[in-house]
């Protein structure tokens, strides 16, 4: 029988992951003086960030964050991030322009086995793929929208113009008296 998984390590993360596949490098936060683990799948980089410690063991934590932040260009509308967050129960979207980050947290508490692990890695890695479809095919679709909002606006100004210069040709042949 699998002994059960109470609490993670870096170590273990990171094993972990190699297991399946991945390639995990150990890296330094120089701002919080954390580390974490820096991964990637279908060319997508994330980061392994630990969450919260044992009681009196700065090693061993029960929590972790896998997250991938992506840098906006330009105006990604809410309901894109919504529609996404309401049709996926697990990996979550976070719009804080100009990053858009996606997130899955993973919990050990009350231990687990093994193979959970290896699940929710799993899970992250199909949800990944379809961020990546879901954003693919949603993108064009708003640039297609900014497009046709951008050409009716301009469309709108070029029949308010003549509209105004009639109004101005009329308004040339009066009189003050």
């Amino acid at each position: 029988m699998s002994e059960t998984i109470t609490g993670l390590t870096l170590e273990a993360l990171r094993d972990a992951f190699q297991n399946v596949g991945y390639r995990v490098e150990t890296l330094t936060d120089p701002v919080a003086g954390t580390s974490y683990l820096r991964s990637a799948t279908a060319g997508l980089g994330f980061e392994i960030r630990p969450g919260n410690s044992l009681v009196g063991d700065d090693q061993n934590f029960v929590d972790v964050m896998l997250v991938s932040t992506l840098q906006v260009q330009g105006e990604l509308p809410l309901d894109l991030v919504n529609r996404w967050n309401a049709t996926r129960r697990f990996g979550r979207l976070q719009l804080s322009p100009p990053f858009l980050a996606f997130c899955l947290d993973v919990s050990v508490a009350g231990g687990v086995a093994p193979n959970y692990l290896r699940a929710q890695i799993e899970i992250w890695d199909r949800l990944v793929q379809e961020l990546i479809g879901y954003l693919r095919e949603e993108l064009p679709k708003v640039a297609a929208a900014n497009n046709a909002a951008a050409a009716a606006a301009q469309a709108g100004s070029a029949a308010q113009q003549p509209a105004l210069e009639r109004t101005a040709e009329q308004g040339a042949g009066a009189t003050i008296q």
